[in-house]
């Protein structure tokens, strides 16, 4: 029996149409991301970034950007810029100062990466999204390296990932 198997009454718990009490959502996340593969994780955090019950993708990653560190903020930058085409930034509301930080250069270091806003990337994560749906599962892949950071999005956004984490398994 896997370790995820064992957490099979906690996955129960997001399973079915019903509204799943989100009061543990958070120490489940952290339960089931202790043992799932990352990418279970990741198809969890998919299922949350396109949900009409969360905010829109580029709210999602601003709200994620602004309480990550210097690398992830770094890591994910790098992934929107080479999905949008640093060319491109300067042309995106508020992209300017970010474009103004790269220079000539197409990856942005962890401490340029602390001047940027939250505002900003939330802009450019919206534009990737547009030009390249497959930005969200990019960046669910990152995220899943990064659960700790995900509790900020709050119990019912972290539901929604249980959700899909326990159909996957019920599929298994």
């Amino acid at each position: 029996m896997s370790l995820l198997d064992q957490l099979g009454n906690v996955l129960k718990q997001y399973t079915g149409s019903s509204t799943p009490n989100t009061a543990n959502a958070t120490e489940h996340f952290d339960q089931v991301a202790q043992v799932a593969p990352q990418s279970v994780i990741a198809e969890g955090l998919s299922a949350l970034f396109r949900s009409d019950q969360t905010p829109a993708f580029g709210n999602l990653v601003g709200s994620l950007f602004s309480q990550s560190n210097g690398d992830q903020k770094a890591g994910i930058l790098n992934q929107l810029i080479a999905s949008i085409g640093p060319e491109n930034i300067a042309q995106l509301a508020g992209g300017g100062a970010l474009a103004s930080l790269l220079g000539g250069a197409r990856q942005i270091t962890p401490q340029q990466a602390q001047n940027i806003s939250p505002q900003v990337v939330q802009q450019i994560a919206a534009h990737a999204e547009k030009v390249d749906p497959s930005m969200v599962d990019k960046a669910s892949a990152f995220y899943a390296k990064h659960t700790t950071l995900l509790k900020t999005l709050g119990a019912s956004a972290l539901s929604i990932a249980l959700a899909k984490v326990a159909e996957r398994q019920r599929a298994a």
